[in-house]
């Protein structure tokens, strides 16, 4: 067995001692800025978060003291509405606003033909039956006690990440390019869907072509224009795209995608691949968007298209994608040589300010010598209500949530305990879907197997 990064970190304790981040985080948050960003100081970090993580008597997840989580709902458990068990596989998921103080998560089941528990197929939200994905729609009062659990849509694949809207509405993804006739599909898949989380029955069952078939990952908007941004997580090469959907209507509201628009893909000149940039605070002041020819991928996948000669630039793994104050930031999980990369990383975070057209990359995670740098394989992004990002990791070995603070340190903030292996070899299903309550007092996240939604409160101001 190989020893990863991950371990050495677990093994010396500097868990709980806060790590320091390689990276230009002041270009992550907006701050004014000057020259293009260092690699941190090595030594203790001045801010080590919210202490070490206690561990857990009940075996679920490890928190910092003074924290503690409720466990919102379960996989195989029954729905409230009695539409079946609870789909498998939680995956993206957003928090909205409810009456009295509630909140309303809407949350993806990223099933593939062996799903153990598939999303119930319901009349009226089920694009094709042949698909197990699609979402689920769980209230909780100020308690975190469910007061309602129903299916949001059904009958779509893989549903990895999204986003929320602006108008309150959550884009599901599929992580896929199967066609009618794949897997036993009876339609096309590789699309993003708009669901409704409030109005009961709302949410069309239908894909926003315009915004592109391929193997969907997140989804960001600017709220000014109502770009969206969204990421690509391809597996094989040449691997994803980041791409930019400029819609017809930019007014928003739900609905407003199916005016169509058109879609890009990002060229960085001169940059074929974002593994080959390795220097946190790098900085593009120019970056090119190129009209993707044939968004549908009728009959050649978008990332194999011709772009007229101008060479789009690809990553592997492009994962998170979330937009805070005035920029969008993604993630790319890791870049490996071996599976066909052109240089190795253990995870990078981008930023892309639409204002100025810079991209710039934030955080390098690694090197893999180095166990004062994070752990690896970035994916779900949020920015956190105290200020920086929480981060879902989804790599080999142990899996946390961790915070990047303003300070430029990268802290623990939650573990997972539930080993789906054995004694002798343990496994960790990976978080994702972190997501903050609108009033900002609760952090909510998923633990992938067996599926899971936390909802975890504390002393967030320490922060």
């Amino acid at each position: 067995m190989t020893v990863t990064r991950r371990e050495v970190l677990a093994g010396t304790g500097t868990f709980g001692a806060g790590i320091a981040v390689i990276g230009a985080v002041d270009r992550l948050f907006g701050a004014a800025s000057s020259g293009t960003g260092a690699r941190a100081v090595a030594g203790p970090p001045r801010d080590a978060g919210y202490g070490p993580l206690v561990p857990d008597p009940d075996g679920l997840l490890d928190l910092p003291r003074g924290f503690r989580y409720t466990v919102v709902s379960r996989e195989g458990e029954p729905l409230r509405s009695g539409e079946g068990p609870l789909p498998s596989h939680f995956d993206g998921m957003a928090a909205f606003p409810a009456s009295g103080g509630a909140v309303r998560l809407v949350r993806n089941h990223e099933n593939r033909p062996d799903a153990a528990h598939r999303v119930p197929v319901v009349h009226g939200l089920t694009y094709d039956p042949e698909g197990l994905g699609g979402c689920t729609v769980v209230e909780v009062d100020g308690a975190h006690r469910v007061r309602e659990e129903r299916v949001a849509i059904a009958g779509t694949a893989v549903n990895c990440a999204g986003g929320p809207t602006p108008w309150r509405s959550w884009l599901t993804c599929e992580e896929t390019e199967d066609k009618a006739g794949d897997n036993g599909y009876t339609k096309d898949h590789g699309f993003v869907f708009e669901v409704e989380p409030y109005q009961h029955g709302r949410t069309v069952p239908e894909p926003l072509t315009a915004l592109g078939r391929f193997q969907h990952e997140a989804v960001a908007i600017d709220p000014r224009d109502g770009t969206v941004y969204e990421t690509e997580d391809a597996f094989d090469r040449p691997f994803g795209l980041f791409y930019r959907f400029l819609p017809k209507n930019p007014r928003g509201g739900f609905g407003s995608l199916r005016a169509g628009g058109r879609l890009e893909a990002l060229r960085v000149p001169d940059v074929a691949d974002l593994s080959l940039v390795q220097e946190p605070g790098t900085v593009f002041d120019h970056v090119e968007w190129v009209e993707v020819p044939d968004p549908l991928a009728r009959e050649t996948p978008v990332r194999y298209q011709d772009f007229g000669g101008r060479g789009v630039t690809h990553a592997q793994k492009l994962e998170g994608c979330y937009w805070s104050g005035d920029r969008v930031h993604f993630t790319s999980s890791y870049a490996r040589t071996g599976e066909g990369s052109p240089a190795d990383h253990f995870g990078q975070v981008w930023s892309y300010e639409p204002r100025t057209g810079r991209l710039t990359l934030v955080i390098l995670f690694g090197p893999g010598t180095d166990v004062r740098t994070p752990g690896e394989s970035p994916d779900n992004i949020c920015t956190a209500p105290q200020g920086g990002l929480m981060i879902c990791e989804d790599g080999d070995g142990a899996q946390h949530v961790f915070g990047v603070t303003r300070r430029r340190t990268v802290y623990p903030m939650a573990r997972n305990r539930q080993n789906i292996g054995s004694d002798g070899s343990p496994d960790w299903g990976e978080f994702a879907g972190v997501t903050f309550a609108p009033d900002g007092r609760t952090m909510f996240v998923n633990v992938y197997e067996p599926g899971t939604t936390f909802a975890v409160t504390g002393p967030w101001e320490r922060i």
